[in-house]
């Protein structure tokens, strides 16, 4: 089948929208919330540590925080192929703004050069799907989700951005691919260079998977392309692989990142589909047979070697993090529990994709133009959505492949207010277009939300109390100190090592299991523990946010805890308070025993 003739979007029209989006999120950073901290999330602190420790000639293999878990460090699991731009752009800066600016710069040009690349492909994916036409939509309703103005706003710098942004590239690339088989290939690398990014990709590499194999399912002429997807996939596992790790670790299984046990399904991916492509099966349904007997021999396999990840990438986790912590993770909470506790944001990312699955579905039922592209997006977007089901976090990858159905909502809408130009058909326009532009979803919901009794002003504590402790400023007399170890709310620990020279025991991470569990047991066990763990891990200074979940303690802490005993004014001598009038930081100098 010859290839289809499509225009390229008008990059004016794409760089017009990017403009104006650009001009509110840095307006509203540097205005709005010129008082709030830039890095507010502790991944973006953290990323930022990482980027300086490799600068500052940390080796590229070296995945050790070696200031996180005083004194012990800890490993994280983070890739460096988003370390290496933003180092770039640091190394840029500084000669020119000083390192304190360069660190503010980056955290402004890297998100909006990130929003720019999302928008030009969700234009290439419109266009192709809808033409011209469908481009406008494409740009706008994007800027008017919170599920991506959240991540590609100005200080947001972790790797959330790029993985989204894989996420729309390989949903694209598997479109082209129906008519433009040389797309098999750059979806399989794109494939294997987000679950190189993250193993939260793996919904999107199940769909990508699922796609290429269906297409060979649907017409045996497709081998080709299902083959090269599959060996396309392999080989950019093992590079990333070996640009991830030493040669000596290339064996060491992990079920939270790249490893053996992803490669190992890559590996078994490409070899399924080879076999299955060089056999002449005529039937549809021996096709898809033969694909379900050896994708689950081969997955089976994996499982039997790998047994330990049958559990997830956090089945290694301590049982009590996993309850006290992790589940108490607002973005790790299922969309049904998120939508009663934070209903603003889940109702706004949760309706534009749960409609769109409709919407795609309605469309492939009555529209016969580009039914296979259409299937092949929907296959990506139900796999997302599943996944924002179980954590709402998911929806960041959900909302983009969700755009072309509201597009073509919006313009169906639009073709037939011009045919019948009535009251009816303006408000069928209108409201096309609100029930995709989640900010207007969150607006409302959040209007009516803040109707009960004290609910704005409970937000607003909550905010309140963080986020002063999070400013470049709130660490300049802590930063004055000589070095020292740390004992810190865990969320607070990240900012700490971006904004100090000292080391901490806590920062928000799996990896770092024993610095975690330390630091609840700090503020939750009885004084006398707490005071054990300080000097087993040679503490000298205790560090408090006053506003932060950990400092008041879990319901079932200790009489004696360092919690109630704060809450209390009773804390014990050895701790003697050094605090400086007017900082937001609560700091405590560790009396020697």
């Amino acid at each position: 089948m010859p290839e289809p003739q499509h225009s390229r979007p008008d990059w004016r029209l794409v760089l017009l929208v990017l403009a104006i989006a650009v001009l509110i999120l840095v307006a509203r950073t540097a205005i709005a919330r010129a008082d709030l901290p830039l890095f507010a999330d502790t991944d973006d602190a953290m990323r930022m540590v990482r980027v300086l420790d490799f600068i500052h000639g940390q080796p590229w293999y070296d995945m050790m925080a070696h200031r996180l878990n005083t004194p012990f460090g800890a490993e994280l699991h983070w890739s460096r192929l988003i370390d290496l731009p933003l180092a770039g752009l640091l190394l840029v800066f500084t000669p020119l703004l000083g390192p304190d600016m360069a660190l503010i710069a980056t955290g402004y040009v890297w998100p909006m050069f990130l929003l720019g690349v999302l928008l030009w492909i969700s234009a290439l994916l419109a266009n192709r799907l809808l033409g011209p036409e469908g481009v406008l939509p494409a740009l706008v309703l994007p800027v008017l989700s919170p599920a991506v103005t959240a991540e590609f706003t100005p200080g947001r710098v972790d790797h959330h951005g790029v993985l989204i942004i894989l996420t729309l590239a390989t949903a694209w690339a598997a479109v082209e691919a129906v008519h433009r088989p040389r797309f098999a290939l750059v979806c399989g690398l794109l494939t294997a260079t987000a679950l190189a990014i993250a193993v939260e990709s793996l919904p999107i590499m199940a769909a990508a998977i699922l796609v290429m194999g269906l297409f060979w399912v649907a017409d045996a002429s497709r081998a080709a392309r299902m083959r090269n997807f599959g060996l396309a996939l392999a080989a950019g596992a093992l590079v990333h692989l070996a640009i991830f790790r030493p040669p000596g670790r290339w064996l060491e299984a992990a079920c939270d990142v790249l490893s053996p046990v992803y490669v190992a399904i890559a590996l078994a991916v490409a070899l399924v589909f080879t076999i299955a492509s060089l056999l002449p099966l005529r039937a549809a349904w021996q096709r898809l047979l033969l694909l379900a007997v050896l994708g689950g021999l081969g997955m089976g396999l994996v499982a039997l070697i790998y047994p330990q990840c049958l559990h997830g990438p956090y089945g290694e986790l301590d049982p009590w993090l996993q309850s006290h912590w992790l589940a108490a993770i607002v973005e790790a909470k299922p969309w049904t529990t998120s939508v009663f506790e934070f209903p603003a944001y889940a109702i706004a990312v949760g309706i534009p994709v749960f409609l769109a699955v409709l919407v795609m579905a309605f469309r492939l039922w009555r529209v016969r133009q580009d039914r296979a592209e259409w299937a092949v997006l929907l296959v990506f977007l139900v796999c997302a959505a599943l996944v924002m089901l179980a954590q709402v976090r998911g929806a960041r990858l959900a909302i983009m492949p969700a755009i072309p159905a509201g597009s073509w909502l919006i313009i169906t809408a639009r073709h037939r207010y011009l045919a019948r130009p009535r009251a009816g058909e303006i408000v069928g326009l209108v409201a096309t277009w609100l029930v995709f532009s989640g900010v207007l979803l969150a607006l409302v919901v959040t209007g009516l939300v803040n109707l009960a009794p004290g609910r704005a002003q409970q937000v607003a504590n909550a905010l309140a109390g963080k986020d002063p402790c999070l400013v470049p400023s709130a660490f300049a007399d802590l930063a004055a100190l000589p070095p020292e170890r740390i004992m810190s709310p865990i969320d607070l620990g990240a900012h700490i090592m971006l904004y100090t020279p000292h080391e901490v025991v806590a920062a928000p991470y799996h990896r770092n299991q024993q610095g975690v569990r330390d630091a609840f047991r700090f503020f939750n066990d009885p004084i006398a523990d707490a005071r054990a763990i300080l000097a087993a891990r040679g503490i000298g200074l205790v560090v408090l946010c006053p506003g932060m979940a950990e400092v008041a303690g879990l319901p079932e802490r200790a009489s004696d805890s360092f919690a109630n005993l704060y809450a209390q004014d009773r804390l014990p001598v050895w701790l003697t308070d050094v605090s400086l009038p007017g900082s937001p930081l609560t700091i405590f100098a560790v009396q020697p025993q």
